[in-house]
């Protein structure tokens, strides 16, 4: 038996003595969690410092602090969550209880990503806990510092039966994607999330599939391009590009575009200096294959901001490219490094059909002061999300759900959003065993009659906020009794 189907077999046991069920128990992991992130705080900073060159207020400003929010709101409002939650009744479900009532749905496996180790991994964590799951936590070996440090630290706070780590590669993956889980959430490339989803088929296990794409970034031409420009620069190169929200390319007309390649080199020199090598808040590209790969992307294109590279540090400048097309080798799959390619369009009509020619993103960016251009590309397109002057804040958004639709994803999560996605939302329906003869329409033999009376309660739309319950009950008792005379007759 391997290691790994014994972390889930012993995940599977533990789940099944319905110590979970409890909120209380889930708040105080939960807690646990929070304090794990808090005392450990130089640890995760150390351990993605190495991975990715990140600096320690950095990591708290990407990893730590929108994880520390996501369990202070599923602690607050757990009860309210997991509460049995009433739905409309209709004519013949008037005196029973109606309501749909959160159930935790077993085994979760949560596969992370490498970019943000600790945020993207440990968030659907927060979720899972709350949702009163067991959860199977696979780290990325791509960033082994954190998933070392993970494997070894997150053990001392949490139950370790409920909520191992597993570490290893491609070939640990796929030996834990042998076993049956009840809930699989993934986070990565598209290409992977096939195989995951493959995988999770076998066992008609549901998944959520956070994946990427080739975000567009729309720039209208009559917008403040000092700030719409400052606020891409921050989006694109934040982590050395690595951010699957990251506006991946500009589409703007060619009279602007002079000037957008202005403003973004004087942002790259406000944020990064004039070395952004030796910055401390500029990054470095996860390994040397990723580099290459980044590197090939920009082939054939013409550099008109940075393009210095050192592959020894797994550095590339905060690069632009201009005069773009579609046919160009970057624009052939997410590129997921500091590279923002431009691309000449005539206007909002010809950026819209660009945007729809292709797999729909996983976020679309659109500046401009012009409300009804923004609700335009609202109505015209399909993404994930939508971020209207500005970029990667609405991950911040824990009431907005975040996740991709076709190519860049399926599900999504944070806050509420998550909770949901984890549990089973059960619908139940406990009637007495009285006014039977109102049920009389539904028993055999089928009569005229009867079909009558069962379109009068199913088909007729009543509002039933507007009598008072008492009165309803007994226009209803009434009712029955009439309908119960005339089906014994």
């Amino acid at each position: 038996m391997s290691r790994e189907q014994l972390v889930v077999q012993r995940a599977r046991k533990s789940f099944q003595t319905g110590k979970t069920k409890p909120l209380e128990y889930r708040i105080h992991q939960l807690k646990s969690l929070h304090r794990f992130v808090s005392e450990r705080r130089k640890d995760i900073a150390d351990a993605v410092k190495k991975d990715l060159h990140k600096s320690e207020h950095g990591t708290e400003l990407f990893e730590t602090l929108g994880l520390e929010n996501e369990i202070n709101l599923a602690v607050e409002k757990l009860a309210e969550w997991a509460a049995p939650r009433p739905v409309e009744k209709n004519l013949l479900t008037i005196s029973d209880e109606v309501y749909v009532q959160p159930e935790p749905l077993g085994v979760v496996l949560i596969i992370g990503a490498w970019n943000y180790p600790w945020a993207v991994t440990l968030q659907p964590l927060v979720g899972a806990i709350a949702a009163g799951n067991a959860a199977v936590i696979k780290p990325s070996e791509v960033s082994p510092h954190s998933a070392k440090a993970m494997e070894e630290l997150l053990p001392l706070y949490l139950d370790k039966d409920l909520y191992p780590v597993v570490t290893g590669g491609v070939s640990e993956t796929q030996e834990l994607l042998k076993h049956r889980f009840d809930h699989v959430f993934y986070t990565g490339s598209s290409a992977v999330g096939r195989l995951v989803m493959e995988a999770a088929a076998r066992h008609l296990t549901p998944v959520t599939l956070e994946l990427g794409g080739k975000s567009p970034c729309y720039i209208d031409k009559n917008c403040d391009l000092a700030v719409a420009c400052r606020r891409i620069t921050w989006g694109k190169f934040v982590n050395c590009g690595q951010t699957c929200i990251a506006p991946d390319y500009i589409l703007c007309e060619p009279g602007i575009q002079g000037r957008v390649v202005e403003e973004i080199s004087k942002s790259i020199k406000e944020f990064y200096t004039d070395n952004p090598k030796s910055f401390e808040d500029y990054g470095r590209i996860i390994n040397q294959r990723h580099f290459k790969r980044v590197m090939a992307l920009m082939e054939g294109s013409t550099v008109v901001i940075g393009g210095d590279s050192d592959e020894s540090q797994c550095y590339i400048a905060p690069t632009v490219l201009k005069d773009v097309t579609a046919e160009s080798k970057v624009m052939q799959e997410e590129i997921f490094g500091p590279v923002l390619p431009i691309i000449a369009v005539s206007g909002v009509d010809e950026a819209i059909q660009f945007i729809n020619e292709r797999e729909k993103p996983l976020v679309i960016y659109v500046f401009s002061p012009d409300n009804k251009l923004i609700r335009r590309v609202i109505a015209e397109t399909s993404s994930g999300g939508l971020l209207a002057n500005d970029c990667l804040v609405h991950f911040t958004v824990n009431t907005l759900p975040f996740g991709g639709v076709g190519n860049s994803g399926t599900g999504c999560y944070h806050g509420r959003h998550s909770f949901d996605r984890l549990s089973h939302l059960r619908s139940c329906l406990i009637k007495k065993l009285n006014m039977e003869g109102v049920n009389s329409m539904r028993y055999p033999p089928h009569t005229a009659s009867k079909l009558g009376w069962a379109r009068f309660f199913i088909l007729r739309r009543v509002n039933l906020g507007r009598l008072g319950s008492v009165a309803l009950l007994a226009v209803l008792a009434a009712l029955a009794a009439f309908v119960a005379q005339r089906f014994s007759q």
